[in-house]
């Protein structure tokens, strides 16, 4: 897997560095070291007004979504969650009584959510968010965590096949990153930050 963000200063045109972005993958030379394409690509591109992120993989599809850490909330952050969350997560962060908190841990769970989507090759509308969770599950001896995304309508079912980073970068903005796991593969994507 390969990510890299860039931050930007276009507030009038917050467009204008996408379309840059987008460009400069597009003169990449896509090859190995012996001439031939690799195997399929599979990239992603989330934006803010400030910062562009994109993440590549080679045979696993990839979501990748970024919000500003203090990006407001114009509706009451529960009444939010109570249209567009599994009653677990509406539950999750109304035991939150520190608003600020409950906030962040509003737009961790929303760009989790948009990055597992933006996996499954859908948009916001294709695939409602109520119809699945995401959650942290219990910590391994380790005391690594893992996030996980299961059905709403099958809790006990967990969708095994994905895997989820959670980041902070540069103190401003939270990025998550969902791929499928690579089945020939033992290693995981690390988790550098927790749910609250």
């Amino acid at each position: 897997m390969f990510c890299l963000c860039v931050e930007t200063s276009s507030r009038k045109e917050p467009c204008l560095p996408v379309l840059w972005f987008a460009l400069l993958l597009q003169d990449l030379v896509w090859e190995s070291d012996d001439g031939q394409c690799p195997s399929p690509l599979h990239f992603n591109i989330s934006h803010t007004s400030s910062l562009i992120a994109c993440g590549v993989t080679v045979n696993s599809p990839i979501g990748i979504d970024v919000e500003e850490k203090q990006r407001k909330i114009k509706n009451n952050i529960l009444a939010f969650a109570r249209r567009y969350f599994s009653l677990y997560e509406v539950e999750h962060l109304s035991a939150i009584s520190d608003s600020e908190v409950q906030r962040q841990e509003f737009v961790k769970l929303w760009i989790l959510k948009e990055a597992y989507v933006k996996a499954l090759g859908r948009g916001f509308s294709a695939a409602p968010f109520k119809t699945f969770t995401i959650r942290e599950k219990d910590a391994t001896n380790s005391g690594a965590s893992e996030v996980v995304v299961e059905s709403s309508d099958h809790p006990v079912s967990l969708t095994n096949n994905w895997q989820f980073g959670l980041f902070e970068l540069a103190s401003s903005h939270y990025a998550a990153v969902c791929m499928e796991k690579d089945k020939t593969s033992d290693v995981a994507m690390r988790v550098p930050m927790r749910l609250t």
